[in-house]
């Protein structure tokens, strides 16, 4: 069962019959759209709403973030993240996703479609119609504008009774205790005045750190009189958009000059940020690198913004206005430059880190900066081609590793055809996108851009785009059942190109191709030294993502031997390797291996459990199950044999498995196991 929801921040008050009513209408209609001005509390609504919904039991539930997209690009890829579709195929991305979840029943939530509605249209639509269990809560400030939708307004809350509640709490996180008679009446009159806005009393009870509510009711008093009097072209409309506009401006001209401008430079970002990147980015000019956690930490204490961990977030709204504040500074352009700059920069550090013991941070970093990575290649395909060329590239492997070969071959695909690039870069960039064609079962488009890179490799001298075209174009063959040739392929390139066993990436992909390939040729004593000695390299380095592929060969082997133990050792190993950087194709051939070994141990039940999981992992990358050819018929013998073992059982012992978390499964297994992971 889906179970994707963000943490519900503290402080939720009141809204019962809103929630009441919200639960009715979707048990009552499939789309719902919860509508109101920004800062009124529609995400908070739907992120409890959805809580319930989940607590129930009975359906799964999805939540995708859509106030990080600037444009449609990303919006079913974003879903299908939500939804923990990791698409393989080669169909239309939304039709995939409709194929996967046709038989799923799911509550889907997306956050802030305001600013896409005529892209959500389709996608809602589509997913609709090819899974009648589906259901959509969305956000927006206005509807969505489909014929089946049911619009539920969200208002503020009420100003004498939940408003105040809300503010004491809020108050009282920032350290100021109301209790006494005459405050409390000085705060009902702060919640009148202020609409009840959940987003207008979260900033203005975080005054109340460093000042009296006395003042603060006074001094917000005089703004908003301003404000209904129409003395600011910027807070003129509705007395609830005032309210929110007000609390804004009058928050950010209390804060200190390095807030206002961190404030500012905040709103590059789109998502979540930890204080070393802010550094990064926006240290420099009137910021100095030892003003940033005194600004960050002033943001905080004024409800400006939010801190979970080491990571702070800015809410959409706030950041509008952040984002409004760095046009006015004429800094928009300066900032881009240096937040995509930084992200180029990760990419690098990560490509040169992937074949040592930080890999699986990479992996993780790279996954968390996503929403970031996007928005750098986009500022970079509008003002430097080059650069983005370069960061797609980058960033392709890793991508194609977590799920996202949909916006990495997107990504690759324009940055390609934007730039006039010729040398190295370029040939990264058509290498990452043959890895994406290769992984979608595009084999005949991957084997002609191996050729491409390998002919610009060797026209230019290029040592390592010689060896990654000979591991794309190895691993083309090997799933063409070729490997024979596939070992002559790397074999040429390791000769040509020279260099130590573990001297680069490119040289370590094709040592791994050449296991693959002597394990296919039946050459499994040969086979079983080289994965040994390479896997011992990769234990020494702490690598884990070539590791991880030399105990799949290890397990293969041994099954092939008769040493079903000895498999399942290594199939745990594959396992813990790919749970460890999130690959969730790695997972789903480990679990398909893991089973077959417990499988021929006469371990049926268990055999069968790890085949469930498996089965849903394969669902969540979009096709049937894959591999090299000759992992077929042992997964189709020993599902055989597990299926002799439980006799009647075994559909039902199957169905329990596909029904149950695959990640609960994995840690059952892997726990159970007595591993050290």
């Amino acid at each position: 069962m889906l179970r994707n929801l963000p943490e519900a921040p503290p402080g939720f008050v009141g809204r019962r019959d809103e929630l009441t009513h919200l639960a009715e209408a979707l048990r009552g209609h499939r789309v719902v759209t919860l509508t109101g001005i920004g800062g009124v509390g529609k995400s908070r609504l739907a992120l409890h709403a959805a809580e319930r919904v989940l607590g129930a039991g009975t359906r799964g539930v999805a939540w995708a973030d859509l106030w990080t997209l600037q444009d449609d690009r990303l919006l079913v890829a974003t879903v299908a993240d939500a939804l923990d579709f990791s698409d393989h195929t080669t169909t239309m991305p939304l039709d995939a996703l409709g194929t996967w979840l046709a038989d799923k029943d799911v509550l889907l939530v997306l956050d802030s479609c305001e600013h896409l509605l005529a892209a959500c249209r389709p996608v809602i639509t589509g997913l609709l119609d090819a899974c009648p269990a589906l259901s959509v809560l969305a956000t927006s400030r206005e509807p969505l504008g489909l014929p089946a939708e049911h619009v539920v307004p969200v208002g503020p809350l009420p100003p004498a009774t939940d408003a105040v509640d809300l503010f004491c709490r809020l108050a009282s996180a920032a350290g100021t205790v109301v209790s006494a008679p005459s405050d409390l009446v000085a705060v009902a009159r702060l919640c009148r005045r202020l609409e009840g806005m959940p987003l207008a009393l979260e900033l203005i009870a975080g005054q109340l750190s460093h000042r009296t509510l006395t003042e603060v009711e006074r001094e917000l008093g005089s703004r908003l009189d301003i404000a209904a009097d129409g003395g600011n072209a910027l807070l003129t409309g509705p007395a609830r958009h005032r309210a929110v506009r007000t609390s804004l401006g009058w928050s950010h001209e209390l804060c200190t000059p390095q807030e206002r401008l961190m404030w500012a430079c905040l709103s590059v970002f789109r998502d979540v940020v930890d204080a070393d990147t802010v550094r990064a980015v926006c240290a420099g000019g009137p910021l100095l690198a030892s003003d940033v956690d005194r600004a960050l930490a002033g943001l905080v204490r004024k409800s400006v913004l939010s801190r979970n961990g080491a990571h702070h977030r800015m809410l959409d709204t706030v950041r509008e206005y952040g984002r409004m504040w760095l046009d006015e500074l004429g800094r928009t352009a300066e900032l881009s430059d240096r937040h995509a700059q930084h992200f180029l920069e990760l990419a690098r550090d990560a490509e040169a880190g992937w074949p040592g013991p930080q890999q699986a941070r990479w992996y993780a970093r790279i996954d968390r900066a996503n929403a970031d990575l996007c928005a750098a290649l986009d500022h970079l395909l509008r003002v430097r081609p080059r650069a983005a060329l370069e960061l797609a590239g980058l960033v392709g492997f890793f991508w194609s590793c977590c799920g996202h070969l949909r916006e990495s071959a997107s990504y690759l695909e324009d940055a390609l055809a934007r730039s006039d690039e010729s040398g190295p870069v370029r040939t990264k960039a058509l290498w990452a996108l043959g890895i994406t064609r290769v992984l979608r079962g595009e084999r005949d488009p991957s084997r002609t851009l191996a050729g491409s890179c390998h002919r610009r490799a060797q026209a230019q001298d290029d040592g390592e785009g010689m060896l990654l075209a000979a591991y794309l174009l190895g691993l083309t063959q090997l799933l063409q059942g070729l490997p024979t040739t596939a070992r002559s392929e790397v074999d040429r390139a390791l000769a040509a190109v020279g260099g130590t066993a573990f001297s680069s990436a490119g040289r370590v992909l094709c040592r791994l191709v050449r296991v693959f390939a002597l394990t296919a040729e039946g050459l499994l004593e040969q086979a079983r030294a080289e994965a040994e000695i390479l896997r011992g390299d990769c234990v020494e380095r702490g690598e884990w993502w070539t590791r991880s592929y030399t105990d799949y060969q290890l397990a293969l082997i041994s099954l092939f031997e008769g040493r079903p133990w000895d498999a399942t050792a290594h199939a745990l190993s594959m396992l813990d390797g790919k749970r460890h950087i999130g690959d969730s194709f790695g997972l789903a051939l480990g679990l398909d291996l893991l089973a077959s070994a417990l499988a021929a141990q006469g371990e049926a039940e268990t055999a069968v459990a790890a085949y469930g999981a498996g089965e849903v992992y394969w669902g969540a990358v979009g096709h049937p199950q894959r591999g090299t050819p000759e992992l077929g018929p042992v997964r189709e013998r020993y599902e055989d044999t597990a299926r002799s073992l439980l006799g009647d059982t075994y559909e039902e012992v199957r169905l329990r498995s596909v029904l149950c978390d695959p990640e609960a499964v994995v840690r059952t297994l892997l726990d159970g196991s007595g591993r050290d992971s």
